[in-house]
């Protein structure tokens, strides 16, 4: 069975974030303290600790907050939970899986070639607390695995589908129309660039503020070449997405519970988190940012705190995943 979650001791001076496992900084871009990280060494937990009030912010070469003290969870948060990846595509995962580490989340992967069985997806869904999916080109799961996973995101765990550009996004959309119906994405537009903050004026490019995801996040690499999400069924080919032009595929209109995190630097939705009826649930065009130029600006940051919503601690409260039972 797995372990039910270990809260981070009481962050010291500062009034607490409505769940332990967020730090004070949870749902600010740009932190509007500066705080101290102290970790116990006989027993590893880690504390906050507001920093004197002239100390400022330190900032990475990225111009992001600098310091796991302004992620939006606190470093040891989830020990003993588990993420699932199958990963069908077989691009490195180190520093993903190091990333999530840092959160205490231990990763098992089902890498390239090497798709579980329906009944190993199963046993293996039973001890997670939520599960990625990295898409290839080719029709890697069936239908019973789609089923399981349905199951797994009803149920209220945390899902997410990565895909890249066309042609790898087979199974994300696949999977992604089985648990919200009409999501999917498409197209292969050239990133390789750092987005900001969406200013107001420019809004269809950059970073969303003020979300839980975007903790500490003012800066971010949005991966090489990249997908589009959607929300309508595919009638062939939409060329806004793969050529030069604009349009308005690139930027679709947002179904009730969907919030875009990512408008990449062609002006195409990148990245979307999903929550609703106690859901979540988030859909990615850009895998090469796991491991292509990683952490060239925010990856780290974005790994752990996407893996830390997707945790869906405020609905699972002290136990997240003590054991999650699929029906047959």
């Amino acid at each position: 069975m797995q372990a039910s979650l270990r809260l981070i001791p009481a962050i010291s001076l500062v009034a607490l974030c409505a769940h332990a496992q967020y730090t004070p900084s949870a749902g600010q871009n740009a932190p509007a303290a500066a705080y101290d990280m102290v970790r116990d060494e006989k027993t590893g937990s880690v504390s906050l600790r507001k920093a004197e009030a002239t100390k400022a912010v330190s900032r990475d070469g990225h111009g992001n907050a600098r310091g796991n003290q302004y992620d939006l969870a606190v470093d040891g948060a989830f020990d003993g939970q588990t993420v699932l990846i199958l990963d069908q595509v077989g691009n490195t995962l180190v520093n993903t899986r190091a990333a999530l580490k840092e959160k205490g989340l231990s990763s098992v992967v089902y890498s390239s070639g090497a798709t579980p069985s329906p009944a190993d997806l199963r046993k293996a869904l039973e001890k997670s607390c939520e599960l990625w999916l990295i898409s290839s080109s080719t029709p890697l799961l069936n239908d019973e695995h789609i089923a399981l996973i349905k199951a797994f995101f009803d149920a209220g765990h945390g899902v997410y589908i990565w895909g890249d550009n066309d042609p790898y996004y087979v199974d994300a959309n696949r999977v992604a129309s089985a648990l919200v119906p009409g999501l999917r994405m498409e197209g292969n537009l050239a990133g390789n660039a750092v987005v900001n903050i969406a200013d107001g004026r420019d809004a269809k490019v950059g970073l969303r503020a003020g979300h839980l995801i975007t903790t500490g996040l003012e800066h971010l690499y949005e991966g090489v070449t990249i997908a589009t999400v959607q929300f309508t069924p595919a009638h062939g080919r939409t060329e806004a997405l793969y050529d030069g032009e604009g349009g308005s595929a690139r930027s679709p209109k947002l179904p009730e519970g969907f919030t875009p995190l990512l408008y990449g630097s062609a002006g195409n939705l990148v990245t979307v988190a999903y929550e609703k009826d106690g859901k979540r649930l988030l859909m990615d065009g850009g895998f090469t940012r796991l491991a292509v130029s990683w952490d060239d600006a925010g990856t780290a940051r974005y790994v752990k705190n996407a893996a830390s919503w997707l945790v869906h601690a405020e609905k699972f409260k002290n136990t997240v995943a003590t054991r999650v039972t699929l029906a047959k």
